[in-house]
């Protein structure tokens, strides 16, 4: 039979145990555990803003870091899952080992994907799906090529039905004209005609342009905006005004990953630029 004393001690150890109040704030004792749940979301948290401060340093590497521990921690976190998906093709972008790049291009578009199955109807997912397949397609066969080229158009209309001026998905489209503008003629043609890509009769400079000066209005310091609207007036054929974005692209601060290349390569074509 227990005696009276010990009955009484574990009377007090478990209530004591629970928690004990100091002024107006409940503390937990150590040893007590916390729900489970409540330890994931607040470890998600921590390590969404952990990466979110990496990430506004320009550190992509410890900021996929950081994102890729939330979504193992909360699987179907469509922040964490679109964050890990931009950090990844921040990184792949000037990676100079062709398998890294393709591993990360390829993490990237599985976590979009992931993204946007968790969250359909926010457009970041569906911009950063567009934008991890695009640069999937760069080591693409020819017939990949126009598959994805096809989802990357599909993708970035989604986010703009979503949110009419967001700047990564115009930027995204912008591009896209551009680069289907810069096929060859023959190309085009094989591909709408044997490939399925008749939507690339719709591409043009003038919508490229279009869809460029969109995105650096809505965003006019972002300095890679500046640069692919260069770009896209240069192989136009508008010189003047080609100068004049790549001289705006100088002037713009960095704010993003990779915006000391950007700049290298801004101030590299300024001055081959004829």
């Amino acid at each position: 039979m227990m005696q009276p004393t010990y009955i009484l001690a574990v009377r007090i150890a478990r209530r004591w145990a629970i928690s004990f109040t100091v002024g107006a704030a409940a503390v937990v004792l150590p040893g007590l555990p916390l729900a489970p749940c409540a330890l994931a979301a607040q470890s998600v948290s921590d390590l969404l803003t952990a990466g979110d401060r990496e990430s506004t340093a320009r550190r992509s590497s410890a900021a996929l870091g950081n994102f890729e521990r939330a979504v193992k921690a909360e699987p179907t976190s469509y922040v964490a899952l679109w964050k890990a998906a931009r950090e990844a093709v921040d990184l792949g972008e000037f990676e100079k080992n062709a398998e890294t790049r393709t591993a990360l291009y390829e993490r990237a578009t599985d976590y979009a994907r992931r993204a946007v199955a968790a969250n359909s109807r926010d457009a970041e997912g569906h911009f950063q799906l567009a934008r991890a397949v695009g640069r999937t397609a760069l080591a693409a066969s020819p017939r990949e090529r126009v598959k994805y080229a096809l989802e990357v158009r599909d993708e970035a209309f989604k986010a703009l039905q979503l949110h009419p001026n967001h700047a990564g998905a115009l930027h995204v489209l912008g591009v896209w004209n551009a680069e289907v503008m810069r096929l060859s003629g023959f190309s085009r043609a094989v591909a709408k005609a044997f490939l399925g890509g008749q939507v690339l009769g719709s591409a043009s400079w003038a919508e490229a342009i279009r869809y460029m000066e969109l995105a650096v209005a809505a965003e006019p310091n972002r300095l890679v905006h500046h640069l692919d609207l260069a770009r896209v007036y240069r192989d136009a054929g508008r010189r003047n005004e080609a100068r004049a974005a790549y001289q705006a692209a100088l002037r713009t601060p960095f704010q993003d990953a990779n915006d000391d290349q950007y700049r290298k390569s801004a101030n590299e074509e300024l001055r081959t630029l004829r």
